[in-house]
Parts: C-alpha cells; sequence; structure tokens
C-alpha cells in the first residue's frame, strides 16, 4: 500500500468570498451534529442498536402486499417495494452496530456489490440471484470510529473517508471481492477482513477529516468536502471546501489544492456540462450545497477555479444534498436538512420538503417551486435514475418520487410518490417523527433493479421497486 501524504496549499487560490464559511453556518453544522448524536445515543440506550438478536437476516423475498412487506417484528410498510434481503449491521462485522452511508460498485461481468458505511468501517455484500445479500468481508475504519463515514466509487476504487481525525481517503481495489467466493466451502467460511496496512491501493492523509466525498468520474476526480480536523476543515485556509484528489492513478493520487472560495460545502454534483447555458458547455461544473446556498462552480481549471452563482432560497436551514433531474441539465432538486426540524416555511408541517431549482442559467437559477411528500420526515439524500427520484429520508425511509414532468410543471405540481419502503416503523402510530432515526442513504444504479437501503441502527436492505415508469 502507499501513503500519499500531499498538503494542498490555498495561496495561490481566490480568497474566500464575503460572509461565506461564516461563524453562523459553523454553529448550525455543530448544533446538528450534536442533536444527531443525542438521538442515537438515546436510541442506543432503549435498544434500538440491538444487532442480528433484534433484526433477524432476511434470505428471500418478502413481498408488498396490502402494504406490508415481511411479518412479526420485521414487518415493513411499503407501496411498491418488495423486500428482497437483510443483513444488521453486525452480520455485516461491525461492532458498533449502527450505519451511514452506501454505494455500490457493478463488476465487468455484471455482479453488483455493495459497499456499505457504518460507524466503524465499511461492509462489503454481493447482491446475488434473487436480490439475496451476501456478506463478503469488511475494511475497518482507518483511525477511531465516527458517525459520519462516507463512500463514492470510480472505475474499480472505491475512495471511502470519514469525520475521524487523521482519517485521509482509503482507496479500495473492488476487484479483490472477485475472489471472495462464499459458496465454495459453505461450511467452513468465513467473511475475510481486509487489512487497512497491506490490502488499500493507496492512503491518501492529505485532507485528514471529511464530512462527505464527491466523485465526478469523468475527470477522475475525486473531491473531500467539509470536516472538523485537519487541513481542510472549517478554521483553516481551505475553509471546508473542495479539497481536490485526483486519482487518474489511484496508487499515487495527488492534490491540486483545494477550493475555499464560498467556504464550507456540505455536498456537490460535478458533470461534464451538456446543458442550455452556452458558455460553460464542456466546462466541469459543480452543483454545491454550502449550508445556505446552492453554490455552482467552475472547476475546470484547477488553479482558477470560480464560482459561477451562489443562491439563496426561502426556507433555508441547512442545505444539506441534491441531483440534477436528468441529462438535460435543467432542473435540480435540493434537501434542506433542517427546515422539519426548525419549521421553517414551506416545512414547518413537518413533511419532507424538496426545492425545486431552474439551473437553466447557470449564473441565475430559480427557485421554481417545492414538492412536499405524504409523510412527515427530515430529507437527507437522494439520487435521480430515469425521471424517478430516490429519496433517503431518515424515519420514512426510501420514498420514490416521480419528477419527469418538472418541465411541464416547475413548480412541482405534477410530481407524484410512485413507491416507498419504510425502515423505521417505531414511529409509524404517531404519523412520523422529526428525528435523524431510520434511513441514511440509498443506491439506485443497479441494472438489475435491486436497490440497497442503509439504516442507521438496523442494516443495509435489498429492495427492487415494482410501480410504474416514469410519466413523461
Amino acid at each position: 500500500m502507499r501513503v500519499n501524504v500531499l498538503l494542498a496549499t490555498a495561496a495561490a487560490l481566490a480568497p474566500l468570498v464575503a460572509g461565506a464559511g461564516t461563524a453562523a453556518s459553523a454553529s448550525k453544522m455543530e448544533e446538528l451534529m450534536d442533536i444527531k448524536t443525542k438521538q442515537w445515543d438515546e436510541a442506543r440506550a432503549k435498544g434500538l442498536f440491538g444487532g442480528s438478536l433484534l433484526y433477524r437476516k432476511i434470505t428471500s423475498k418478502q413481498a408488498c402486499i396490502n402494504g406490508v412487506a415481511g411479518k412479526g417484528t420485521a414487518a415493513y410498510r411499503c407501496n411498491n417495494v418488495d423486500l428482497h434481503g437483510f443483513l444488521s449491521h453486525e452480520d455485516l462485522g461491525s461492532s458498533t452496530k449502527a450505519g451511514n452511508d452506501v454505494w455500490g460498485w457493478t463488476s465487468p461481468d455484471g455482479r453488483e456489490f455493495g459497499i456499505v458505511g457504518q460507524t466503524d468501517g465499511v461492509g462489503f455484500v454481493e447482491v446475488t440471484r434473487g436480490g439475496k445479500l451476501e456478506y463478503l468481508g469488511r475494511l475497518d475504519t482507518q483511525t477511531t470510529a465516527t458517525s459520519w463515514r462516507d463512500i463514492k466509487v470510480i472505475g474499480h476504487h472505491a475512495y471511502i473517508g470519514a469525520e475521524s481525525d487523521g482519517h485521509g481517503l482509503q482507496i479500495f481495489d473492488l476487484n479483490r471481492l472477485l475472489s471472495v467466493k462464499p459458496w465454495w466451502n459453505p461450511v467452513f467460511w468465513r467473511p475475510r477482513t481486509f487489512s487497512k496496512e497491506r490490502d488499500l491501493t493507496a492512503l491518501f492523509t492529505g485532507f485528514g477529516a471529511s464530512h462527505n466525498l464527491v466523485a465526478h468520474e469523468e475527470a477522475m476526480m475525486i473531491y473531500a468536502v467539509g470536516g472538523r480536523s485537519g487541513a481542510n476543515a472549517r478554521n483553516t485556509t481551505c475553509a471546508g471546501g473542495m479539497f481536490m484528489v485526483d486519482v487518474s492513478d489511484p496508487a499515487n493520487p495527488v492534490s491540486p489544492g483545494c477550493i475555499p472560495h464560498d467556504g464550507y460545502v456540505h455536498d456537490a454534483q460535478c458533470v461534464v456540462y451538456s446543458g442550455p447555458s452556452e458558455k460553460y458547455r464542456g466546462r466541469q461544473i459543480c452543483f454545491n450545497f454550502n449550508e445556505d446556498t446552492l453554490t455552482i462552480m467552475d472547476v475546470t481549471d484547477k488553479k482558477n477555479p470560480a464560482v459561477v452563482s451562489r443562491t439563496p432560497y426561502h426556507g433555508a436551514a441547512y442545505t444539506h444534498q441534491g441531483w440534477l433531474v436528468d441529462h438535460t441539465q435543467t432542473f435540480l432538486l435540493l434537501d434542506d436538512e433542517k427546515d422539519e426540524l426548525d419549521g421553517t416555511d414551506p416545512a414547518a408541517d413537518g413533511h419532507t420538503t424538496t426545492y425545486i431549482f431552474n439551473v437553466t442559467n447557470l449564473e441565475g437559477p430559480i427557485n421554481t417551486g417545492i414538492y412536499k411528500s405524504p409523510a412527515r420526515s427530515i430529507d437527507h439524500n437522494q439520487y435521480v435514475v430515469n425521471g424517478l427520484t430516490y429519496q433517503a429520508n431518515y424515519g420514512s425511509g426510501l420514498r420514490i418520487v416521480d419528477v419527469s414532468g418538472v418541465e411541464l410543471d416547475p413548480t412541482g405540481g405534477n410530481f407524484e410518490e410512485v413507491g416507498f419502503f419504510d425502515c423505521h416503523p417505531e414511529d409509524d402510530e404517531v404519523g412520523g417523527v422529526i428525528k435523524f432515526l431510520g434511513t441514511w442513504s440509498v443506491y439506485p444504479y443497479f441494472k438489475s433493479g435491486y436497490i440497497l437501503l442503509n439504516s442507521i441502527e438496523r442494516g443495509i436492505f435489498s429492495l427492487k421497486y415494482t410501480g410504474r415508469k416514469a410519466r413523461y
């Protein structure tokens, strides 16, 4: 394994935008993390992080019938989503029994794998025939456990960051999973624990801690964003912005520097732009979710990145994450993680609120409308595939919404929920609670149609949507 230490110098980059990275933003982030930690501690004290004794394996299809999939203590409310498999975090080798992010990888021969984030590392699973989940092994955290771990994949390498002090970027070759074959000797076979000293392709330690990772596959770039400590923390020259890591050669990652222009970045989606703003076609454009704004960056020239626009919106409490609706790159969905909690308009009723932006003009995005979920819950992460957005909304679980008609009605008036799977039944009787329990993230990109949903306190679910296609 190669350990690569390259600290970025931001001196050559543009100065911070006035007002970015303010103490107010810092206090919001700290407040959110403290609230989450307290709620998770309370849930742990109540026994909700019960591991495999409380949350049993599911190894066969549980169809969604009359609004329920499964039975007994493993019965979940649903609509047009079947349950095909489940493994608890303890089943995946976690001693802390707590989860976070999830991502996936498809091998050249079509096998489908999940990388399941946990507070103490990641677990590797294969989605086998019928959607069953097979645990293959795990990779422990590089330093200490943390509730915030993020995973992205470029090519056949997984990139793993965490809020742990000094963690850096673990780079793991997923081809190693291809030779892990438990069916060869199912009686004596044991999952493999990969060594963080010997089995990594490389370890990049230039930024220390990170809150999220952003992958831009076309540019072979990983952007580490946020982080409480290390070279990219909020109180450094990099200001918690986008810390650039060029992974063109995964064994030798290098950093062109960091981008502090708009201060702390919570998450982003980066694309080679092909939308209607002619000035930016062919440029590397990042749509950043920067705590209180949608900030669009041109990062084509790594030595001279630039802010294209910085757009606030009514109701902003904590701008968290979002995704472009389709390949036309004209509309974007944004989720705010604190509006339901704070009760700010338009999310005062606690129903998950998604903000719709027309980004036809990159220099002047417009918030054209909102979509309100029928469920009360806090939103977290969403990804759009073929006109359907797959939302991971804490207590209300996976929510699948048809957003394909956004160009016909930019207000969101024709958005429609077409399926859901609620993996947190504890709040069902009261119609949902505004807490940070339940779902963390979703991976909806497998060709097979199987969907991975990672629960904070339970484990990893294998699901399949059975409803209609996008209408428009």
